[in-house]
């Protein structure tokens, strides 16, 4: 069984910066891809970034240029750096990961982008 467990999140100004953590537990070479996925009350959950085994990256428009998703295989570990936040990023923060036909996710991390 897959297990991710997200961390990181927590209150932040306009324009300020949060690093997200995804560990996984075994590697994450195993994972065909892994993404960060965000959720709003009454909206569907929306791809924020992704990366696949082999390194590229993907992200929304609305992302792109203040976010950046890296991993740490050692650490079995997926971050999402966000700079630049903006109180529309306000959100639970999903991390994803496709192995094979099946697709698991983490609990999800509150991010809230307020003054």
């Amino acid at each position: 069984q897959v297990h991710l467990v997200e961390s990181g999140g927590g209150l932040v100004q306009p324009g300020g910066s949060l690093r997200l953590s995804c560990a996984a537990s075994g590697s994450i070479l195993s994972f065909n891809v892994m993404g960060w996925y965000r959720q709003t009350p009454g909206k569907q959950r929306e791809l924020v970034a992704e990366i696949t085994r082999g390194g590229s990256t993907n992200y929304a428009d609305s992302v792109k240029g203040r976010f950046t998703m890296s991993r740490d295989f050692a650490k079995s570990t997926v971050y999402l750096q966000m700079n630049s936040l903006k109180p529309e990023d306000t959100a639970v923060y999903y991390c994803k990961a496709d192995k094979y036909i099946s697709a698991y996710w983490g609990q999800g991390t509150q991010v809230t982008v307020s003054s």
